[in-house]
């Protein structure tokens, strides 16, 4: 019986493709918004990704955003463990820590 809060290892292998597809490419927003949707259910995972976030947020000097995920980080761990968190939410400082949103379609095979 798999553990639900352990990702499976499809779902570890997209996510961190997707997180050094962020050190690669032009729009590195976007590809780490992808990999917070699917890491969502996963404290683990999706700490990670908002350490990610955090240190693009850095680069690029946008204190906004750094703030924001300084947030996420510590609130991202324990949300995921108790199945709370927003469906869809991209994980930026743009949208709102409980606001939902629809998740991509390409995603949802992803997503539990």
């Amino acid at each position: 019986m798999s553990d639900p809060n352990r990702p499976d290892s499809e779902v570890r292998a997209w996510v961190r493709a997707e997180l050094r597809n962020a050190r690669a490419v032009e729009n590195r927003w976007q590809a780490l918004e992808r990999a917070h949707i699917v890491s969502q259910p996963y404290a683990v995972l999706h700490t990670r990704v908002h350490l990610a976030m955090l240190r693009h947020a850095l680069r690029e000097r946008d204190v906004r955003e750094a703030v924001g995920q300084v947030v996420r980080v510590v609130v991202a761990g324990p949300g995921s463990a108790a199945g709370r968190y927003p469906r869809g939410n991209s994980g930026r400082a743009t949208m709102g820590l409980t606001e939902t949103a629809d998740v991509p379609q390409e995603l949802a095979r992803l997503v539990r």
